[in-house]
């Protein structure tokens, strides 16, 4: 098994920690192995920015996502910026308030902003769409994204990002429930 996540968007959104908080998932509470890598823009908030993770039961010889399997987009650059770099039968994610996507794709939405701001901090989009991630993929479990989540952010962001988490776990089994 070979996974290739991008989750893209722009300085400030977290794309950073939400891609490392996966890779620590993946690698310290699964034991798969996982390289990841991140690039942004010049500007301190509000360039673009993206985080690549390469997840496999067995060693990675090249580090680099080459076609995605999974596309997060939490903004219209980085969709649009990433989306041909993504395979045809990729899963797309995208923050429905920020993204608008190619007519073409029918990408899984959620408002991943409008939550976060609903538990009162849209800074955790990041962690809610880690969330819906988590819940619709089959590669990581809840436990180990929690159990990164415990042990990587600071004490008195803790409850406020596993409430985001679980937002964005539930909307994603709310989704399932009514489709």
């Amino acid at each position: 098994m070979r996974q290739e996540i991008r989750i893209s968007g722009f300085g400030g959104q977290g794309v950073i920690l939400a891609g490392f908080l996966l890779g620590k998932a993946f690698s310290l509470y699964q034991d798969l192995e996982t390289v990841m890598t991140q690039a942004y823009g010049p500007e301190a908030r509000g360039g673009a920015s993206s985080s690549s993770i390469v997840v496999a039961d067995y060693p990675i010889a090249y580090p680099f996502v080459q076609k995605a399997d999974v596309l997060i987009a939490l903004s219209q650059e980085g969709y649009t910026r990433y989306r041909g770099e993504t395979k045809p039968e990729a899963t797309i994610i995208i923050d429905e308030g920020l993204v608008t996507p190619k007519p073409e794709d029918q990408p899984l939405r959620i408002p991943a902003t409008k939550l976060a701001e609903g538990l009162g901090r849209r800074i955790v989009a990041n962690v809610v769409i880690l969330g819906y991630f988590c819940a619709i993929s089959d590669i990581v479990s809840r436990e180990a994204v929690e159990e990164a989540i415990r042990t990587s952010v600071k004490p008195k962001t803790l409850s406020l990002n596993l409430e985001a988490f679980e937002a964005g776990f539930a909307y994603a089994k709310i989704e399932e429930r009514n489709s």
